[in-house]
């Protein structure tokens, strides 16, 4: 009896999490285009580099997942965190080797980077490869997931 119900426990523990997760996927509305990606990526970037908290709290969602080039994981008040303590602090970003897909109201960015970042005072360039994902919702088009890769440098 006892493993019936732990079961089904387990079984109402997964379903929660797949319709919470469902409802979230679906928080966006209209048509994005890939023009409008771009237009917002550039806009992260113009905001990461001078520290526009106001711009950087408008363009990322609440939901942020930023996968850096190390593996570390930050959530939206993480990043913006590292940013204002002045832990990380990006001087450059350029993006080369671009492509964008959308779907619906998702747009998906790829391409090729070069970074120039202070972390934790130390200067370092960073060519990766990366994944941007924005999702245009009713109050405008925000930034909800990053994943880069660091280019292994050519021998």
């Amino acid at each position: 009896m006892l493993k019936h119900f732990l079961r089904a426990l387990c079984g109402v523990a997964i379903l929660s999490v797949i319709s919470g997760s469902v409802a979230f996927a679906e928080d966006c509305s209209g048509t994005i285009t890939a023009e409008e990606a771009l237009k917002a990526e550039d806009a992260r970037y113009a905001a990461q580099t001078t520290n526009d908290f106001a711009a950087l709290d408008r363009l990322l969602g609440d939901d942020l997942s930023y996968t850096h080039t190390s593996a570390l994981v930050d959530s939206k008040a993480s990043y913006v965190e590292s940013l204002r303590s002045g832990a990380v602090k990006y001087r450059v970003m350029k993006r080369t080797d671009v492509k964008v897909r959308t779907y619906g109201c998702i747009a998906i960015i790829t391409g090729t980077g070069n970074f120039d970042v202070t972390v934790k005072g130390q200067d370092i360039s960073v060519e990766l490869r990366f994944n941007s994902v924005w999702a245009k919702r009713d109050g405008g088009i925000q930034f909800v997931s990053w994943e880069s890769t660091r280019i292994v440098p050519k021998q």
